[in-house]
């Protein structure tokens, strides 16, 4: 009944888009039954060093003309904090696997210079290692999560990185502080390797296991520091691989389990970031809605063996993935960012919410210039992009309790047969009593008039009302026009006798909270 209650209940009516001037949906809060809290975590973000997401995203050294503050541009600072980003994964990705972070401390100038392997081929001068990543995030106030290299580091590697970060005295603790940090970090979130499946290993789940537990018996717990020790998962459909994990190591200090999972429609032909018919528009959002279905069934697996929920589900990299700009560096993966990407995020966001019992944590890829970036730069040029304006709208869902809902609305299929709801919904309790509530309009050429009944417990009265839409789904924000997609007051929504009426645009994304 839990799933039905807390599933979008829409009617498989037609297989096309439809002609009518406007859809009809109704909402159904059940706030009786919130238990789950949103954790602040799923609105994680990621930052590999690959391509300009470190070097010229967040970090441009102390002697640039970009201002900045201690190497870190002040921009990007001011989005971070802007943002309440709760936490930030490093150093990747597949470059952790390749990363020794030796070569990332001491003199800058005396750090080694490497190649790049995974990303381009590029240069890494490793200017950017443990102290400048765990400074900034101690400066915008976000939680470090680090991912140690299992691939090609052994085991006593990972053992001193987390001794280094972590220990108050020791050999670690000394050569730290000779590096000019006195105290220890605080890090709790700890990855034993990433992808062990593919660029971190292409190791069998069998092997993984045991290298999971060698390596998880070595990344110790420092005084005042305890590790919450993460599992490299699985890649979206591989189910076998979260079997085993769970029937092998989930007794050993499995604190929490990855899982990747990316909206692209092939390997072989991502497609435009930009330039796309409604075909592929369609295409993708049924992709994107397919990660519930895959979370489902990792989450089944994981109840099997863990009845008691001591292992939290991770879904540490996740977003859209595009062909790479024309024009950018092959291997940078820079993509733009449109409307359609801001409505994958809204509607992935509403599944996670819906997992709350479950999913500890999401870390969106990535945090600035690759993949479904919150913001691109271009010299001293920084510009938001619509997925970060999503994050900054879904705000008052972090640490929040989800409140269950069910939806009746009409939903079309995409080419693919997977079904595309013409109304999507969640819905939040926080701590202070007011309640949030944001709607996604997917459909490109039909408005949408929602019914929400209101119960006795949800408070009454519109504070806030915001929108984000624009002309065209294929809009983006340009370092020329840096402000095409914006959220704007919403006066589309209205209350008459205990009834949340709502008139949504096509295409549009409308956040509400009830005071």
């Amino acid at each position: 009944m839990k799933k039905l209650m807390q599933a979008a209940l829409c009617a498989l009516l037609l297989t096309g888009t439809g002609t009518s001037a406007a859809r009809n949906a109704t909402v159904s809060l059940h706030a009786d039954q919130a238990r789950d809290t949103i954790s602040r975590m799923i609105y994680g973000q990621f930052a590999e060093h690959l391509g300009s997401c470190i070097y010229g995203g967040i970090w441009v050294g102390e002697d640039s003309p970009i201002p900045n503050t201690r190497g870190y541009r002040n921009d990007a600072i001011k989005a971070v904090r802007d943002l309440g980003v709760p936490v930030l994964r490093w150093p990747g990705g597949c470059f952790a696997d390749d990363y020794h972070w030796r070569d990332g401390i001491g003199p800058r100038d005396k750090r080694p210079t490497l190649i790049n392997n995974n990303w381009g081929g590029t240069k890494e001068d490793n200017s950017f290692g443990t102290h400048e990543f765990l400074d900034f995030c101690e400066l915008v106030g976000t939680e470090p999560y680090v991912s140690g290299n299992v691939g090609s580091g052994t085991v006593g590697e990972m053992a001193q990185w987390v001794e280094y970060m972590t220990s108050e005295d020791g050999p670690m603790a000394k050569e730290r502080q000779a590096n000019g940090r006195k105290e220890p970090w605080k890090v709790k979130y700890f990855g034993i390797g990433n992808e062990s499946w593919g660029c971190g290993g292409n190791m069998r789940p069998e092997y993984y296991s045991d290298i999971y537990r060698r390596y998880s018996t070595y990344a110790r717990d420092r005084a005042g520091n305890r590790l919450y020790r993460i599992a490299s998962g699985a890649s979206d459909y591989d189910y076998n691989w979260t079997e085993t994990l769970m029937k092998r190591i989930q007794p050993h200090r499995m604190d929490g389990l990855s899982l990747h999972y990316y909206t692209v429609m092939s390997w072989d032909d991502k497609g435009s970031a930009t330039q796309f018919d409604e075909r592929r528009y369609y295409e993708t959002i049924g992709k994107c809605l397919e990660i519930e279905p895959v979370i489902e069934r990792h989450i089944e697996i994981m109840d099997r063996y863990d009845r008691n929920r001591q292992t939290d589900l991770l879904v540490d990299e996740w977003g859209t993935w595009w062909d790479e700009e024309p024009g950018s560096v092959p291997g940078h993966l820079y993509q733009q960012n449109t409307m359609r990407d801001a409505m994958v995020a809204a509607l992935t966001l509403n599944v996670f919410h819906r997992h709350a019992d479950r999913i500890h944590m999401a870390n969106i890829a990535q945090v600035a210039n690759v993949l479904q970036a919150m913001w691109l730069t271009d010299g001293d040029k920084l510009i938001l992009t619509p997925t970060y304006h999503v994050f900054r709208m879904y705000a008052p869902h972090k640490d929040a309790v989800s409140i269950p809902l069910s939806v009746a609305c009409e939903t079309i299929k995409d080419a693919n047969g997977r079904p595309v709801p013409t109304l999507a919904a969640t819905a939040s309790r926080a701590a202070d009593g007011s309640v949030a509530i944001c709607l996604t309009n997917p459909m490109l050429d039909e408005n949408c008039e929602v019914d929400i009944a209101l119960p006795d417990a949800i408070p009454s009265k519109i504070s806030s009302a915001e929108i984000l839409t624009s002309a065209k789904i294929s809009d983006m924000n340009t370092f020329e026009a840096p402000e095409t997609v914006k959220p704007q007051a919403f006066d589309g929504a209205k209350i008459k006798k205990g009834h949340l009426m709502i008139k949504m645009p096509k295409a549009s994304i409308v956040a509400l909270t009830l005071r």
